[in-house]
């Protein structure tokens, strides 16, 4: 992702400027810079052999995949250890284009009113004898870009 980003990213930046928030840049440049001279580093030597080796620090951004892999994988394991066996669904909502730019500028507002009706939705739905009858529970996250790196909030 870094060299994608690192060849990338400043064409994308510029055709996206206006329409990216200041932490997603800040998250774009800590993954380029990532392990590169740029944040400094370390020599490493080996006891043995005398062998030298330059490590370079991380960014140890929340958002990297260098550096948060092994984070991410135990934070899946936890939440996969807390799943009752039962049935699930995946259910997304997403804003109408016309709302994303007014999202992009007021997203504490849109962000909380999305999640709660979203979820007031589901229990009002699941609830209904016509469609399941029951009191449900549900885990609801809030994502701000699409796959292809824009702006789509969705839940």
């Amino acid at each position: 992702m870094a060299d994608i980003f690192r060849h990338h990213g400043p064409a994308w930046r510029a055709s996206h400027a206006g329409h990216v928030s200041l932490g997603q840049l800040k998250v774009m440049s800590a993954i380029e810079r990532c392990r590169t001279a740029a944040l400094g580093g370390h020599v490493e030597r080996c006891e043995a052999c005398a062998h030298l080796r330059i490590s370079y620090n991380s960014c140890r951004n929340r958002h990297c995949p260098k550096c948060q892999a092994a984070a991410a994988k135990e934070w899946l394991a936890d939440r996969q250890a807390e799943l009752l066996p039962v049935p699930y669904f995946h259910v997304v909502f997403t804003l109408p284009g016309p709302i994303v730019d007014i999202a992009y500028h007021n997203q504490a507002v849109i962000y909380d009113l999305l999640l709660k009706t979203a979820a007031e939705t589901l229990i009002t739905i699941a609830a209904d004898p016509k469609h399941l009858g029951a009191r449900i529970g549900l885990t609801a996250v809030l994502h701000t870009w699409g796959s292809a790196l824009t702006q789509n909030p969705h839940s």
